[in-house]
């Protein structure tokens, strides 16, 4: 596991949080901001995970 899969896993956690307090108090703004964050936490442990199997093909 490299720092772009952490990273994008907290940003992810981080954003379904912030998309549930925007949910539960109708603030749209903070329900879109944490759809974002979300989205940007996918990208990088995506990106993690490519980097991470192309390592490990190396060594193969």
């Amino acid at each position: 596991m490299n720092k772009h899969q952490v990273k994008g896993k907290a940003k992810e956690f981080a954003g379904k949080a912030q998309e549930k307090f925007g949910k539960a108090s109708g603030n749209e703004e903070q329900q879109a901001k944490g759809q974002f964050k979300q989205a940007k936490g996918e990208f990088q442990k995506g990106y993690g995970d490519m980097k991470e199997a192309v390592k490990d093909g190396a060594k193969h």
